[in-house]
């Protein structure tokens, strides 16, 4: 007998008395709904995984016939690919995403993926475990951000596992219905059942509650996740667009209470002032400048070059303040490397297109290939810097970000991706210096703007969330490195410098 959740699910069970009736009603009503989600500022994420495949199919069947195709997002999860091996797992998943006011369908998705690991062993237990605590962050950064998220597992009993199988063996007509992935269910269905009974109870939260399907009667199954489905979206049309009260708690808690490693709430006390511990006395001259790029930037050619053949991926991301001088220190960085495996992204306002998504999604969309080197010219911190000091982003919005932002440095790490994180300083009088000499020089004049100036009127408020923006984001996977940039010289290449010795200590490894 299964126990736990798949015993005491709320399924929404339907009568079999008047199935047409309930499936004419749930047509009208669904496809009203997905009409109306157009406007909405929430997308809907439906998350389909189980152990009765062939009843998944079957639902998808009937509910892409219902729904409008246009808005509907359909993406069903193989085996990863090459490309999606060379990148964090995640990947994929944040590329799939609906935008708002799209229905977004992910079949497998990160649950199945998780789920076959383990029941293959190729997942071991620790790492099963870490993989059920990355579920929960990535489905609650979606949730908090006030997408619906719906996760449906479908089940079978194992008799009628064993009846399905026994009767499409003996139809042909019926052989298409079934693979060789039932068979393997069924063949070590204990195991199928132990591990999803598992899985369901670590990841079943109050924002992403798990719907257990029976699918013994398959076109009951499709109407009872219709009206799961329908239910849960007029609740959230109804409060116009709104997120609940849970999606916008500062933690993301588990159904018996439990708290995951999701999010955190509002920054309350003050940080260490870091930024006043950067010694803005270092200099380079000029002709000790030149000998010393040259050496850093053949240090750096060999080892870009040793690390491309050893697959192994550069991530750097530059904060600063304006005129701190990131520009040239990207451009001094970039001459030694290949440029077929180097690109550099800078980060402006976000898109309409970008706007309609989690704010990490665009960051995750560029990650690229093993044995590249991405550039970052400003990054997922503006979303605790120039959005928090703004008021772009609430304070429930840029506080949780820390958390979210830690969960995705450490999947990059985890990953293999050497991570570098740099923040060029100098103090106000030579930002104005600087400011005043882009005005006076004609190729730099379009280096300054009014927005500038209006920056630099709120100085303290950038410091104090610089200083949180450190203190809570710097770990040992992903140390901050505070570069002193009053000399542009010495930024250059003690940024340089710092590459080079990730990559060397990375590579030795």
């Amino acid at each position: 007998m299964l126990m736990g959740l798949l015993d005491s699910a709320e399924n929404h069970l339907v009568s079999s008395d008047d199935p047409d009736t309930l499936a004419d009603d749930l047509r009208i009503r669904l496809l009203n709904a997905q009409f109306d989600l157009r406007t909405a500022d929430f997308p809907v994420l439906l998350l389909l995984t189980g152990d009765d495949r062939p009843g998944m199919e079957y639902v998808l069947g009937e509910i892409g016939s219902w729904l409008d195709a246009r808005y509907l997002k359909l993406e069903s999860f193989a085996p990863a690919t090459e490309e999606e091996r060379e990148r964090p797992r995640f990947w994929r998943y944040w590329r799939a995403l609906p935008e708002a006011g799209q229905i977004g369908v992910m079949v497998g998705g990160w649950a199945g993926g998780t789920c076959t690991g383990r029941m293959t062993g190729d997942v071991s237990r620790r790492n099963f475990l870490r993989a059920i605590e990355q579920d929960n962050a990535f489905e609650s950064s979606q949730s908090t951000e006030g997408a619906l998220v719906l996760k449906f597992w479908f089940h079978l009993d194992k008799k009628a596992h064993r009846k399905r199988l026994r009767a499409a063996k003996k139809s042909p007509r019926k052989l298409w219905y079934v693979d060789e992935r039932d068979e393997h269910i069924y063949e070590n269905y204990d195991k199928v059942v132990e591990t999803g009974e598992e899985y369901r109870e670590k990841t079943n939260t109050i924002d992403a509650p798990w719907h257990v399907i029976d699918g013994a009667d398959q076109a009951l199954a499709s109407l009872q996740f219709a009206r799961i489905t329908l239910e849960a979206i007029e609740a959230r049309l109804t409060e116009n667009g709104q997120r609940t009260p849970s999606s916008r708690e500062a933690t993301h808690r588990n159904v018996e209470g439990n708290t995951s490693t999701a999010t955190t709430s509002a920054i309350t006390s003050a940080s260490p002032d870091v930024l006043a511990a950067v010694d803005l006395s270092a200099s380079l001259e000029k002709s000790d400048y030149d000998e010393a790029l040259t050496t850093a930037s053949s240090r750096l050619k060999g080892l870009a070059d040793d690390a491309t053949e050893a697959r192994v991926t550069a991530v750097l991301v530059f904060e600063g303040w304006d005129a701190a001088g990131k520009g040239g220190v990207i451009r001094r960085l970039t001459r030694p490397l290949d440029i077929r495996n180097t690109r550099v992204v800078p980060i402006a306002a976000p898109s309409a297109d970008e706007l309609a998504h989690h704010y990490l999604r665009r960051f995750w969309r560029h990650l690229p290939r093993a044995g590249s080197t991405l550039i970052f010219d400003r990054s997922w911190y503006g979303r605790v810097l120039v959005e928090r000091v703004e008021g772009l982003a609430s304070p429930d919005e840029w506080g949780r970000a820390y958390q979210e932002i830690r969960e995705f440095e450490v999947q990059l790490v985890e990953h293999g991706y050497v991570l570098l994180k740099f923040w060029l300083h100098l103090d106000p009088a030579e930002q104005l210096r600087r400011f005043q000499a882009r005005e006076q020089t004609p190729y730099k004049k379009y280096k300054i703007t009014e927005e500038d100036y209006r920056n630099r009127d709120r100085w303290d408020e950038y410091v104090t969330a610089v200083n949180d923006m450190v203190h809570y984001t710097d770990s040992q996977e992903a140390p901050w490195h505070l570069i002193s940039s009053q000399d542009k010289r010495w930024a250059r290449v003690r940024v340089i410098e710092a590459i080079c010795d990730a990559l060397q200590q990375r590579l030795k490894k």
